[in-house]
């Protein structure tokens, strides 16, 4: 079939049978995690790390999206997904999907990380195994430090049952009273206070061939478990079961309700802390069918809520051993390098000689030369990003900051930066997105403090959540106003820094500084700013302008030229953005794509999505940053920026992404883009049937890790 026939031929792209399901997409991704924890080639600890990742995303998952979900069906909507499936039909598709990945992950710490780690003199033992001294120790521990903490809740005609909260693990204990045998129900809940593992001490710990093992010790719940007479004296325990709740943790935000933002979000934190309705019960298989249905109807779940398993409830805790002092068995410690620019920023106070010294650059002198691109964790965050503030802050010739704060670190050097900025009566404009889900309270203090010292803060727009990661530091240089910016990926969080792969921009190109005065009024004031110079901006003109972008390339290739897009971005959701790539590859562009995360555009179907290539790549560090490439008939076009093609980051956010000018900046972004495609160790190939297939060199191929590659590079 040619090309033109093809494009002509009336096939409906917007049909349900193209498009994979987002959540069924996300718990692919979060297999592709727990992958990483399966995987021989994967240090033992970092293993470990992958397992307890696996857990917390799920926790995640269950208190966002599933709770939506449940939401939906008890409010009887009928709406369908973009891939045809109700709300009902995807709750009952997780499930079937999730139940075997559950149970691999747990298999897999109980049957082959668990002994592993005791080969390597890490034990985490049942008080069973515990001898005589150890249990002694362990006793006297539970009497001096985790029985006064502890606060046992009968359940019976005058006391109901308890608030179990958010992920709280619990124990639910059976006691009978010796004299007139009645059998009683309590739950004891394991203190959160409390380290959810508790170690011997090297005296005690078991030895391996002579020698003292790294660590010895045993759950909390165990010591609890072991010692419940302390708690109901004069009883008879019977018997201990765990379990573990999760709850839907969503704000439930009234935006147009609210006189104070600020205060209707706190209102929601304190229900939040409490939790909202539970939408799962993690227990162990072997729990009695009388204490599970007692739960079942204590909190008002259906058996399909309930996930059953052996072994340790709450795996994310096991990222607790990540502390452990074994760097043999963790990934080789990175420290990122400063970027060749900047090298010579740190030697302008060490050079004795005067005259040199004045010669010698400052930041803003390396970005007049030319742009300048940053690529973390490879490049320091903290001697570009972070230094690029600070200088601004003791410069007498910076005028005004302005940026956004999505989510930032709890010590964060950024925000006492711009404190002593505005100390030094430096005008200072911050908008603080108080919606980052997860990180209100966290945003909710900095905003005070911000506020404080005289900083002018903005919470952020009705209906829209700020996610643009831009600061702009105007300058007066000599006879005029120069405008200073950073364009990036990742938020302004120097610990994520180190953990994230994240890109950012500075320049000071007049049409970029004038857009970001633009996009910053519209932030703070009532700008109703339509037009962008240079920039991208949602919910402005971006998705327009990339569905600009993706037929241009149609175009050229159905006039004979050719057609070539390359994007890699954390998840790839949005249905009309979907349908003009299906469209795009009909034509007989070439497509690749490089999602992390969720992907529900289905590559390789036959007259729909042949040209499209869809890998994803699972690594040490979490792949974060955005990169958009457009052939454009040879005058090549290249984009990053903080939007996924995802309804929310097109539609209900605000989001900047930059065109990159700079010819020597645009290569080295396409040399990242390259060496990304040619992974074949952590690259996941997505197949047309929504799963995926982990990459293997061939036979006569080196092995290729792009995240490898690139610490090389750096």
């Amino acid at each position: 079939m040619t090309k033109s026939k093809r494009t002509t031929n009336q096939i409906n792209l917007k049909d349900p049978k193209y498009y994979i399901n987002r959540e069924l997409s996300w718990l692919e991704f979060n297999s592709r995690v727990l992958n990483e924890a399966c995987d021989s080639r994967t240090p033992l600890l970092e293993r470990l790390k992958f397992l307890a990742i696996t857990s917390s995303n799920l926790d995640e998952f269950f208190m966002v999206r599933v709770a939506a979900l449940k939401q939906q069906v008890e409010a009887k909507v009928s709406q369908l997904a973009f891939d045809g499936r109700n709300p009902q039909q995807q709750l009952q598709d997780i499930s079937l999907t999730l139940r075997p990945i559950v149970a691999q992950q747990h298999q897999h710490f109980e049957k082959t990380i668990q002994p592993l780690l005791g080969k390597h003199g890490i034990h985490l033992v049942h008080y069973i195994e515990l001898n005589s001294k150890q249990r002694s120790y362990i006793d006297k521990y539970f009497e001096e430090e985790i029985f006064p903490v502890l606060t046992p809740l009968a359940v019976d005609p005058s006391h109901p049952f308890p608030y179990i909260s958010n992920l709280s693990l619990n124990l639910a204990v059976v006691i009978q009273n010796p004299d007139t045998k009645e059998e009683l129900f309590a739950r004891v809940k394991v203190p959160k206070v409390l380290p959810r593992f508790l170690a011997l001490p090297p005296d005690l710990s078991i030895r391996n061939n002579g020698k003292v093992s790294v660590w010895t010790g045993i759950p909390l719940e165990q010591a609890i478990a072991h010692n419940l007479e302390a708690l109901f004296p004069g009883m008879n325990i019977l018997e201990y079961h765990p379990f573990r709740i999760t709850r839907d943790a969503d704000l439930a935000l009234e935006e147009d309700e609210a006189d104070d933002l600020l205060l209707a979000i706190e209102q929601e934190l304190r229900k939040r802390r409490v939790g909202g309705t539970p939408v799962r019960l993690e227990i162990k298989s072997q729990t009695p069918v009388n204490i599970r249905n007692r739960l079942l109807q204590d909190l008002q779940l259906s058996e399909a809520d309930i996930y059953e398993f052996e072994g340790l409830l709450g795996l994310g805790d096991l990222m607790y051993f990540m502390s452990l002092p074994l760097p043999e068995l963790k990934d080789a410690p990175w420290k990122s390098k400063l970027p060749i620019r900047l090298r010579r920023l740190g030697q302008n106070n060490l050079n004795p000689n005067l005259e040199q010294r004045n010669e010698a650059k400052d930041f803003f002198a390396v970005i007049r030369e030319r742009d300048l691109l940053v690529h973390h964790p490879y490049q320091s965050f903290s001697a570009s990003v972070v230094k690029f503030i600070t200088e601004a802050v003791k410069d007498p010739n910076v005028l005004a900051i302005k940026m956004t704060l999505y989510r930032t670190s709890g010590d964060s050097p950024i925000i006492n930066a711009l404190i002593a900025a505005a100390e030094n009566n430096k005008q200072v404009s911050v908008l603080v997105e108080l919606k980052a889900r997860f990180d209100e309270e966290n945003n909710i203090y900095w905003a005070r403090r911000l506020e404080n010292v005289g900083v002018h803060v903005v919470y952020g727009l009705f209906g829209l959540k700020t996610h643009s990661k831009i600061v702009m530091v105007v300058r007066r240089e000599k006879d005029h106003i120069r405008r200073y910016v950073h364009i990036g990926t990742g938020n302004y969080n120097p610990k994520t820094a180190k953990l994230y792969t994240d890109l950012g921009l500075f320049s000071c190109r007049e049409e970029l500084g004038a857009d970001l005065t633009d996009l910053f009024n519209f932030l703070t004031g009532y700008s109703r700013q339509k037009s962008y110079r240079q920039l991208l901006i949602a919910p402005v003109n971006m998705r327009g302008r990339f569905l600009g972008l993706i037929r241009r390339e149609m175009e050229n290739v159905q006039n004979g030229l050719s057609g070539r897009i390359v994007a890699k971005m954390n998840s790839l959701v949005d249905p009309e953005i979907i349908a003009n790539l299906y469209a795009a590859s009909r034509a007989g562009v070439s497509i690749d794509l490089i999602i992390r995360g969720v992907c529900c555009l289905r590559p390789g179907l036959k007259d729909i999505s042949e040209n499209i290539r869809v890998i994803s790549i699972i690594g040490r560090f979490l792949e974060h940053s955005r990169i958009f490439y457009f052939y454009n008939n040879g005058k090549e076009e290249i984009y990053i920026g903080s939007a996924d093609w995802m309804p929310r980051n097109l539609d209900r956010r605000v989001e900047a992404i930059t065109p990159i000018l700079d010819p020597e900046i645009a290569k080295d972004l396409q040399e990242i883009l390259g060496i990304m495609l040619a992974d074949n160790r952590q690259a996941w190939e997505l197949q047309p049937d929504g799963s995926y297939v982990q990459r293997k060199p061939g036979e006569d191929c080196p092995e290729s890790t792009s995240q490898e590659a690139l610490m090389s590079i750096a």
